[in-house]
């Protein structure tokens, strides 16, 4: 019996070791016990995760398991284990552990780790006018602690915090030591050292301490000892009285503001200016928000510790600005503070404000009543709650303002004083101009009433030295300054015809028609010597046996020397024209293309040059030509575009046919193809077919093509050999007829030459035109027609009923 219990015994402290072991391989004494093959999948995860977690590599720390007892073979057994792929239990383990550090951390840039903070918050809008509530609406100013910063010395260790313990130099180690809930640390071969309610200086000079009576040379300081904040615990704190009011947990480096912003800031009446920090039960500070908001000032900005309670009492004195200040809005005014206080919480008046004096709304017991605080009582009146300031804009108008313009070296608005005369004015405006008309100024002068009266000046004698002339002049007065010019008819003159620059000038006096002509740019190649100005008649009284309208001077000038002509003087609203030679038309082409022996541009050397004429000059057709395929393609002007759009066809304003009819001319078609018999005219040159040629047109010889094209609505659009003794209805089946849509009774043809044949019918008959080489024959497609739908069908037979009824009572 003895026997089986020692063996229990054993076994179970062989795997209480093998169990110890895998939970600390580094900081295990003996490790002689040790048997890897005993170890789970889990402990081989918890071995890997602490060698890491130490930043010490299998191999860093061969040495130092067998010198805890470690035989190398299970060491070697280790090492292999270590090495084999992560079974799924360690997968499942590492993807577990990564969520929870994800959701339960954040790690800064330089390693440092704190818990995950979330508040939902809620916008202000019931209390966005009053002045420091949208402190509490930015997220951009949540006032969170930096944990780049350095560790603050102050700082105040607690159950939850991390330190990250390095001793460096002779001796080196390196671990993470938590603050455990009883508040110590514990450091291998050193032991558990008290740290809570220390600050991070204290704690770093105690845990240097502790490691230099075991590691000797630290003491000699041929190590040293280095202590950080790793992780930062969390805190709770709790809020009342904020819009969102509750325990939050927050960084222990979080401050007042930080916690006010996670809680919205002040509920609907909450203070601004007398928050209470409670530490302990007692009151260990009040925060006043507008020292921060006014002045920068975050003295009140301390740091928060666990287990505090902020409390936002109900405000005791609100009042109200509005009108011409910088920052309207409703405040919180403290006992003793006064109107100034209250113009510096809204950043002062603006720069429309009427400060004089503020018109105040207040509040009795019973009803309203209306006070002016003066300018001369801003430092001593004390607002009362409820007040209501309104602060107006001033007047617009001037005390000091006299304006003058008009023929003045600096027409402008100036400064009035008593006594100011019209000649004080006219110096500060630098005197008169030259055009000035002296004899007469006027005054428009503000009455007591606000009604004008006009007060007019000599100022020839105000500037003499008269003092009747030299008014005195009132505040707001207007002075106005004629000018000569002002009464100065503005004349004007015309030239048109072969000149570079026609148009309408300005007519001065001593103007001559050779001063006018170099004006305009001077003669044209075209113009000719003659010259016609028209000149308006001017009578007081009326001939009526004169009917003309104007006097027409008729002069001969040189168009090749503009300094030639007679030195003609012109006349105010004097019209010229300068007149085109009789013969006077620059070089014009046609163009020639296709199968001629010369293609290319020719230019018209007869005015009545024909087709015929081209083609010879082109050396004649060659021997591809296709007699039948000449025709002319004819631009078509923009008069014919304008005939067409100026027709009225009555077709009513949504009718879109003349719109569609004019901008097929001006972008579809561009040319009008006018078909040439090219026959008729070789056997004689006088047909009609040889038609006189235009500039700009082109004359299209085809190349003979023995083929037949057969487009639009057809199965199989193609070009069918010619042959010359089938008919129009051939062709049509050899593409395979017509489709559904196809309208076979309404197909054309369009010949080589551009001329165009339909196809016709009579009585039961239907003729189709004759097919050449070369030619095209077009299917178009059915128009779509409306069926008769059944009710239509029903109301016209209906209707027929009817009327045949009244004929047969007609009848009888």
């Amino acid at each position: 019996m003895k026997k089986i219990i020692t063996a229990i015994v054993l076994f179970v402290a062989l795997f209480q070791t093998s169990t110890l072991m895998a939970q600390d391989l580094l900081k295990s004494t003996d490790l002689s016990t040790l048997k890897v093959d005993y170890l789970s999948d889990a402990d081989i995860v918890k071995i890997k995760t602490q060698l890491q977690s130490n930043n010490v590599t299998i191999e860093q720390a061969e040495p130092m398991a067998l010198a805890k007892g470690m035989s190398a073979s299970e060491f070697a057994k280790l090492k292999e284990r270590l090495a084999m792929p992560a079974t799924k239990n360690e997968a499942v383990k590492k993807e577990t552990d990564k969520t929870d550090e994800d959701d339960s951390r954040k790690t800064d840039t330089f390693g440092r780790k704190q818990e995950k903070i979330v508040n939902t918050k809620v916008k202000d809008s019931i209390n966005a006018l009053v002045f420091g509530s949208e402190l509490f609406d930015n997220p951009t100013l949540n006032f969170e602690p930096n944990l780049k910063l350095a560790t603050p010395v102050n700082y105040v260790l607690g159950p939850g915090d991390e330190l990250q313990i390095s001793v460096y130099g002779v001796q080196e180690f390196n671990a993470s030591v938590p603050v455990s809930i009883e508040g110590k640390v514990t450091i291998q071969y050193v032991g558990q050292i008290p740290v809570s309610g220390m600050t991070i200086e204290a704690a770093t000079q105690k845990i240097r301490g502790a490691i230099a009576r075991v590691y000797s040379t630290v003491a000699s300081g041929q190590s040293q000892v280095g202590v950080s904040l790793s992780r930062i615990r969390t805190i709770r704190v709790t809020i009342i009285g904020s819009k969102q009011p509750g325990n939050y947990s927050i960084s222990s480096l979080a401050t007042v503001y930080n916690a006010l912003f996670l809680g919205g800031g002040p509920g609907k009446n909450g203070s601004y200016r007398n928050i209470e920090l409670l530490r302990g039960n007692k009151v260990y500070r009040t925060i006043d928000i507008y020292h921060f908001l006014v002045n920068g000032d975050q003295s009140d900005n301390v740091g928060l510790k666990d287990n505090d309670v902020i409390r936002i009492p109900a405000y005791m004195q609100r009042v109200s600005v509005e009108g011409q200040v910088k920052r309207p809005g409703i405040f919180e005014m403290k006992k003793g503070e006064t109107f100034t206080d209250l113009l510096s919480f809204a950043s002062g008046f603006n720069e429309f404000a009427y400060t004089a004096s503020v018109n105040v709304l207040q509040k009795t017991n019973k009803e309203f009543k209306v006070r002016d605080v003066k300018f001369e009582e801003f430092n001593t009146y004390t607002p009362l709650s409820g007040d209501v300031f309104s602060v107006t804009k001033i007047l617009n108008r001037f005390e000091n303002r006299v304006k003058i313009d008009g023929a003045v070296f600096r027409p402008d608005t100036y400064s009035f004083y008593e006594g100011m005369r019209i000649s004080d004015l006219i110096v500060k405006a630098d005197g008169l101009k030259e055009d000035a008309y002296a004899t007469r100024a006027k005054i428009i002068r503000l009455k007591p009433d606000l009604t004008t009266q006009i007060v007019n000046v000599n100022l020839i004698k105000a500037l003499d030295g008269d003092l009747e002339a030299d008014i005195s002049l009132q505040k707001e007065d207007v002075v106005t300054v004629y000018s000569i010019l002002d009464f100065v008819e503005e004349y004007k003159i015309t030239i048109d015809g072969e000149i570079k620059k026609p148009g309408i000038y300005n007519y001065y006096e001593n103007l001559t028609l050779n001063d006018l002509l170099v004006q305009a740019g001077g003669l044209i190649g075209s113009a000719s010597k003659r010259v016609e100005i028209a000149r308006m008649i001017q009578s007081e009284e009326i001939d009526d046996a004169n009917p003309n309208k104007a006097q027409i001077f008729n002069i001969e000038i040189t168009a090749t020397n503009n300094e030639q002509a007679r030195n003609f003087e012109l006349m105010p609203f004097d019209v010229i024209n300068i007149r085109r030679m009789a013969v006077y038309d620059k070089p014009e082409t046609v163009t020639i293309s296709g199968a001629v022996n010369y293609a290319g541009k020719y230019v018209l050397a007869n005015k009545k040059d024909k087709v015929y004429d081209i083609v010879e000059r082109a050396g004649g057709l060659t021997s591809l030509a296709n007699v039948e395929g000449v025709k002319i393609k004819r631009p078509i002007q923009a008069k014919q575009i304008e005939a067409v759009e100026s027709v009225d066809l009555n077709l009513g304003k949504k009718d879109s046919i003349q719109k569609k009819l004019t901008k097929k001319l001006k972008e579809d078609l561009k040319f009008a193809t006018i078909p040439v018999d090219w026959k008729s005219i070789v056997k004689n040159p006088k047909s009609n077919t040889n038609v006189t040629l235009f500039p700009g047109d082109e004359i299209e010889v085809a190349i003979f093509n023995e083929g037949v094209k057969v487009t639009g609505n057809v199965l199989l659009t193609s070009e069918i050999p010619y042959d010359r003794g089938k008919g129009f209805g051939y062709y049509l089946n050899a593409v395979g007829g017509v489709d559904n849509k196809g309208w076979k009774k309404k197909a054309y043809i369009i010949y080589p030459n551009g001329k165009a044949a339909v196809t016709s019918s009579f009585l039961f008959f239907r003729n189709y035109p004759r097919v050449t080489p070369g030619s095209q024959i077009i299917v178009p497609e059915k128009p779509e027609v409306k069926k008769m739908s059944t009710g239509e069908f029903v109301s016209i037979a209906g209707v027929l009923a009817s009327l045949a009824g009244v004929i047969i009572a007609i009848l009888r």
